[in-house]
């Protein structure tokens, strides 16, 4: 297990630093658990789903504490044209279709996401998407 301030250090390695992932990354929901070497990614698919991008700086992710990053701004999805089914979990990716899982964890609280639901995480807020380490 790494210690807390290397774990800080690898997430801000990550997001808050366009050196590993590039200066934008993009978000996405889950609907099931992906395994550990990114396999397994079950997105929402159609019904205007989308993953949202974000820019990859330090103003949007700020530095990691007690092995945990955050965002400093909300994160909205574009609002549901039909059901998306149970998000479970989300994710960093490389790209906004296809490409590669960088990082997951699972939402504090999964939630059924039907048609007209806009789902966001909010900065700061019981919502907010956390990822640990």
């Amino acid at each position: 297990m790494l210690v807390d301030a290397l774990a800080n250090a690898t997430l801000d390695a990550y997001l808050g630093n366009a050196t590993l992932l590039g200066a934008t990354v993009y978000v996405g929901l889950m609907t099931t658990a992906p395994a550990n070497d990114g396999s397994g990614v079950v997105e929402p698919v159609g019904n205007a789903y989308a993953r949202v991008a974000v820019v990859n700086n330090l103003t949007q992710w700020p530095a990691a504490v007690a092995r945990s990053k955050t965002h400093a701004n909300d994160i909205t999805f574009p609002t549901a044209t039909g059901t998306w089914g149970t998000c479970t979990h989300c994710g960093i990716f490389d790209s906004p279709t296809g490409g590669l899982l960088k990082i997951f964890d699972a939402l504090t609280t999964p939630r059924l996401i039907v048609n007209t639901d806009t789902y966001r995480f909010l900065a700061g807020g019981v919502n907010a998407l956390k990822l640990s380490v």
